[in-house]
């Protein structure tokens, strides 16, 4: 709008003419926001609150008389309040930049005053309580042409060609080079002993390797070693147990071929044995029935009968025992009761034909059996197919 002014955020707007400032100033102050101003009655000019720096670099002298060379740099502006507003325009509205200029006099001034009561060490050991001092006695004497300072940097000290503060910093530099070398010496060391520590440690784990490969090879040649060894080994068994089985078989045989030859010559050589000896005593029986027959006249004809019969029915007995399939348990003894059990039943048949004959004597006075009277014939062994009625 027409006539309407405001200043920046970092400006202070100043309004000359018309009514005097605050204080009895010449102008007024106006900062963060606008104001009508009237055209050719009043004038407005703007002061920078903005931050400003000064460099400084001075030589001083110490308390030792010794030449320090000294730069440092100064960051201030303008106060905010209207007072330093005030002050600060009355002085720099014109030439801002002055501001910077006369702010470096002002503090190198201050800084040949401090450093002149300091020395090197302090100065250079106490950069920090130096600034501070230069910044307290420059405070006042800042604040009366409306200037703050907010920073003061010492950036650097130097005593040029007179070497004092290297002279002042050997024996520090000497130690922490002593420091550093054993530091060196001592990293050298550690360096060293972890070097060895790995080489043991991969030394170990190398022989381990070694050991557990011996270890490994050795299982795999006993494994083959035993693979190889299987087969032979199953073969000899196998050899074995048919040498076995072979042993049982021919013991077998032999036990078989034993039986056999005691069925095929043992028994039928007992059994002809046995023959013989029923025929000897049938013989004998029949001599006996003969002497026996000479004795009693009346049975002559039916003794002679039976004498003469007997030698076939003993015979008859004698062969089929030889065809016979007999079980022998207790050997030729056993042989001798089987034939003399068929010589006794006989013996018993020829006793009862004796009887019958006897109890029909009176009837048949002549010793000869009549018709229709009972028959004793002979017969021989029966084969399978033969009926029980069937005579041979």
């Amino acid at each position: 709008m027409f006539g309407y002014r405001v200043p920046a955020p970092d400006e202070a707007m100043l309004i000359s003419g018309g009514r005097r400032g605050l204080g009895g100033a010449p102008f007024r102050v106006v900062t963060g926001h606008g104001k009508f101003v009237l055209p050719v009655v009043r004038k407005v000019r703007f002061l920078t609150l903005s931050m400003c720096e000064a460099e400084v670099t001075e030589t001083c002298v110490t308390r030792q008389g010794i030449a320090l060379n000294v730069r440092a740099v100064i960051a201030f502006k303008v106060g905010n309040d209207n007072e330093s507003i005030i002050n600060a325009g009355q002085r720099f509205l014109s030439d801002q930049d002055q501001m910077s200029v006369l702010t470096g006099r002002i503090f190198a001034g201050h800084l040949r005053a401090i450093i002149g009561s300091m020395t090197v060490e302090e100065i250079v050991t106490e950069r920090q309580k130096l600034a501070a001092e230069v910044l307290d006695t420059s405070k006042t004497e800042m604040a009366k042409i409306g200037l703050i300072v907010d920073s003061l940097q010492i950036q650097s000290i130097d005593d040029g060609d007179t070497g004092y503060i290297d002279a002042m910093s050997a024996p520090h530099k000497a130690a922490i080079q002593r420091q550093a070398q054993i530091a060196q010496a001592q990293a050298n060391q550690a360096a060293a002993e972890a070097e060895q520590d790995a080489a043991r440690k991969q030394a170990e784990y190398a022989r381990q390797t070694a050991v557990v490969k011996a270890e490994y090879s050795a299982e795999v040649d006993r494994a083959q070693a035993h693979s190889s060894q299987a087969g032979p080994l199953a073969q000899a068994h196998a050899q074995q147990e048919v040498l076995a089985a072979q042993t049982e078989l021919a013991q077998r045989q032999a036990k078989l071929r034993q039986q056999q030859l005691v069925a095929e010559v043992v028994k039928p050589a007992e059994a002809e044995a046995e023959r013989v000896r029923i025929l000897a005593i049938a013989e004998a029986e029949r001599m006996k029935i003969q002497a026996e027959a000479a004795a009693s006249h009346d049975r002559v004809a039916l003794d002679r009968m039976l004498i003469d019969q007997l030698p076939q029915i003993v015979k008859e007995a004698a062969g089929g025992l030889s065809g016979a399939n007999v079980n022998v348990l207790n050997g030729a003894d056993g042989l001798g009761e089987i034939a003399a059990g068929l010589v006794a039943q006989g013996l018993t048949i020829l006793d009862s034909v004796r009887q019958n004959l006897n109890g029909q004597g009176g009837q048949n006075t002549s010793g000869r059996p009549e018709e229709g009277n009972s028959r004793f014939e002979l017969q021989g062994p029966r084969t399978p197919g033969q009926d029980n009625g069937e005579e041979r």
